[in-house]
């Protein structure tokens, strides 16, 4: 994407998904990943998205949205887990680069939730630094149980959900760019087996609107 003017927040998620619809059909098009692109890209850098996964070594981000180098700043922490490192990453993409779309990434069989499950069935948590992804992953899952939503399915948009919205508790920044109509915030839930991402959480996609190009 070399065009300098900064897409709108659907724009950038019609190019997100479409680039995980010709990864899902087999027919990638592996845009912006040549030596033009390397030495465009070299002086400075505009995605069009941040993209907040979890590390899962089957989510890399430009493969399963076919996308190349300055398209997504991405940030992954296992099971996609709020702390501040993740909440000034995300705002040094919107703030900073001016990405108009943050895009939370989850996905089935994933072992954090997984592991909160667990500990909840039998009462003891994982030590070390896993406890604390463990416990972050926690309230979703119990979240989801009070709502009456068990199924892995659920309990991962749950946990999408809960994780975009607590995005935009803690960030400032990010709220008001959303309020401001400035950025869009979703959450889509990527199936292994098939490599597809579906939308399970959307803020302010429709209603945003973009901001002045980046100085």
């Amino acid at each position: 994407m070399t065009d300098p003017r900064i897409p709108t927040p659907r724009e950038a998620f019609e190019l997100l998904l479409a680039g995980n619809q010709r990864f899902v059909s087999g027919s990638p098009e592996h845009p912006n990943q040549d030596a033009t692109r390397r030495a465009e890209t070299a002086p400075s850098q505009q995605p069009f998205a941040v993209l907040f996964g979890c590390s899962d070594s089957r989510l890399a981000a430009e493969i399963i949205f076919d996308r190349g180098l300055g398209d997504l700043f991405v940030v992954r922490t296992a099971g996609h887990v709020v702390g501040a490192e993740v909440l000034g990453s995300v705002e040094f993409g919107v703030s900073v680069l001016d990405a108009p779309l943050v895009v939370v990434l989850g996905h089935d069989s994933c072992g954090a939730i997984a592991a909160a499950n667990s500990a909840l069935a039998d009462g003891q948590t994982p030590g070390g630094f896993l406890r604390d992804v463990v416990e972050r992953v926690t309230p979703s899952v119990l979240a989801a149980r009070a709502a009456g939503r068990d199924t892995a399915d659920e309990i991962l948009a749950e946990h999408i959900e809960h994780t975009v919205d607590l995005l935009l508790e803690r960030s400032h920044v990010l709220a008001e760019r959303l309020a401001a109509g400035r950025v869009g915030v979703v959450g889509l839930s990527y199936r292994l087996a098939d490599g597809s991402a579906r939308l399970v959480a959307s803020r302010g996609l429709d209603e945003a609107r973009p901001g002045p190009p980046a100085s």
